[in-house]
């Protein structure tokens, strides 16, 4: 089953057939993982945003695609994350740079 697109919220029903796993592990998940932070209504009703969505696809893909530990997947997303961060300071740099390079040919 897949999701319906463009869809705002997900039920934990709709996600946890979506991957073919228990409600159960969702939640568990959700208290391992500070990144999956679904809404909840008064009653305490959890609804998964696609961001929450995407971040359960990582999860399921280090965990069991891939075979990595719970630990071992929360390491690989916080370097992934690192890893992004550096990536953006190397990109402005290079930006910076463009930016000055394109000034001197002009000048000359």
């Amino acid at each position: 089953m897949s999701l319906t697109p463009g869809k705002l919220y997900y039920s934990i029903s709709e996600v946890s057939k979506h991957f073919d796993v228990a409600a159960s592990l969702l939640r568990y998940w959700e208290s391992e993982f500070s990144t999956i932070k679904p809404k909840r209504n008064s009653r305490g009703t959890r609804f998964y945003t696609q961001k929450d969505v995407e971040e359960i696809s990582r999860i399921y893909l280090l965990v069991k695609d891939k075979g990595y530990t719970l630990q071992g997947a929360k390491d690989k997303i916080k370097a992934d994350k690192n890893s992004l961060n550096a990536n953006i300071v190397v990109i402005e740099k290079l930006k910076s740079i463009k930016g000055f390079l394109t000034k001197l040919k002009e000048e000359i």
